[in-house]
């Protein structure tokens, strides 16, 4: 079962959503997780990791083209509100992604991750915290 975020009263669930960033040819992975919107509830904020294509495009352009192909596979309430580009995913050894530590840093929350030392990359929490977007 995916994670469902309730966006201005409409159920989205964020394995669709991925799947529809994961479809631009730029894009390597991606991980959605909602956080507080005083509007709509909850808005999306999206980590993207980018593939090495060695082409240098505008990270703008890039956003445009990913809400876009969200707008039309899923519908213009599924667009991301935030886009992150990311070196990596915090991810279990297992290869699960630890969607409590994304949602933390959504919400500009860096006061208690909670145990990291299990993910097989701990000091990717630091990188993507660093970068976040305001």
């Amino acid at each position: 079962m995916d994670d469902v975020i309730i966006v201005s009263g409409h159920n989205l669930g964020t394995a669709p959503i991925e799947d529809s960033i994961n479809e631009h040819p730029a894009v390597a992975e991606s991980a959605i997780v909602g956080y507080p919107h005083d509007i709509k509830g909850n808005a999306l904020y999206g980590f993207v990791i980018l593939k090495e294509t060695g082409e240098s495009r505008q990270k703008e352009n890039l956003k445009k083209e990913i809400n876009q192909l969200i707008s039309e596979q899923i519908g213009p309430i599924a667009k991301l509100d935030k886009i992150q580009f990311v070196p990596g995913l915090p991810k279990t050894r297992s290869g699960k992604i630890m969607r409590r530590i994304l949602r933390k840093i959504a919400e500009g929350d860096f006061s208690n991750f909670g145990d990291i030392t299990t993910l097989l990359n701990p000091e990717i929490v630091e990188e993507i915290k660093n970068e976040r977007l305001d």
